[in-house]
């Protein structure tokens, strides 16, 4: 997004606050029907130029909402074929990526939810340091005719440090470790930023935002179901998603999403649920492949809950 009114068009078109030059955001963005339209990050590179970051399959959804919601002087492409990257994360991906750069990227440098233009070895980067997985991590942006050779240079930089390659299980588990909701699944434009947590990002001291009066209607009285983390004595499998989840044979919301937590050990999923059974230490049950088994609710985060790692 660019162009002399996009910043006051992201700031009425996202609920939350729009982050400062070289600082990104999380940013729920609401229909007016005060229910998700996006689960997103907002970056401000600090030159006009403003990105927002969501799921690559959504792209053309979104196109087509912000058209309908458009206003004059603001430009908006997609850049998704044209921009793309990896992401490393990990307590040593700091060290990786100031080996390929002549720039300062220690914490006071680029401290957590930054955004800078940075050499990465040839390629200048965009690089946010944000984090799914709940560790130290970068995501980094190069142009797409670009992505190979910066496979290449990480792989090669990250040697001497252990670097592997990881897919969609492993960023699984670690994201259910820290209770991060993904769209489709903890997010979709059927829940509210209430029964998801997503409140806690929005700016309600905000004169306007696409989605307020609702939102606000929904904060005066919450609603009746809302996102836990439980723990499941799962057996010889994990919650996948869809699984019911019930109280003292009462049906009282459904998993979605799961899967075993390796860090700790445990097995996980996340649950819409009845507001009044989302306690920590109550006890629950959950199908799974047919069989009823144990479940917990447990505080959010029950990996590293302060987030001292991703912001170390």
């Amino acid at each position: 997004m660019s162009g002399p009114g996009a910043e006051a068009w992201l700031d009425w078109l996202l609920a939350s606050k729009l982050p400062k030059s070289g600082r990104a955001a999380l940013a729920p963005m609401l229909a007016e029907n005060g229910k998700l339209k996006g689960d997103l990050s907002v970056l401000n590179w600090g030159d006009g130029v403003w990105w927002i970051m969501g799921s690559y399959y959504l792209r053309e959804w979104h196109m087509r909402w912000f058209a309908d919601h458009m206003r004059d002087n603001v430009d908006v492409r997609d850049i998704s074929d044209s921009v793309t990257g990896f992401a490393i994360f990990g307590p040593k991906s700091r060290d990786i990526l100031q080996k390929l750069t002549h720039q300062d990227v220690s914490k006071a440098a680029m401290p957590f939810m930054a955004c800078q233009t940075i050499d990465v070895g040839l390629i200048r980067a965009k690089v946010a340091r944000l984090s799914i997985t709940g560790e130290l991590g970068y995501e980094i942006n190069c142009g797409a005719l670009e992505q190979s050779t910066l496979r290449e240079i990480l792989l090669e930089a990250g040697a001497e440090f252990g670097i592997r390659e990881v897919g969609f299980n492993a960023v699984l588990s670690m994201r259910l470790e820290k209770s991060f909701g993904v769209w489709s699944a903890e997010f979709t434009q059927a829940y509210t930023p209430g029964e998801t947590g997503m409140d806690r990002f929005i700016a309600w001291d905000k004169a306007d935002f696409v989605g307020r009066k609702r939102a606000l209607a929904e904060r005066s009285q919450p609603s009746a179901k809302v996102l836990a983390t439980i723990e499941v004595d799962a057996g010889d499998t994990d919650a996948s998603g869809y699984e019911p989840v019930w109280k003292d044979g009462n049906l009282i919301g459904y998993v979605t999403s799961g899967g075993y937590g390796h860090t700790i050990g445990r097995s996980l999923a996340m649950a819409m649920i009845d507001r009044e059974q989302a306690t920590a230490g109550n006890e629950l049950t959950v199908h799974l492949v047919g069989d009823e088994c144990r479940a917990v609710v447990i505080d959010a985060s029950p990996y590293d809950p302060t987030g001292k790692a991703m912001r170390a």
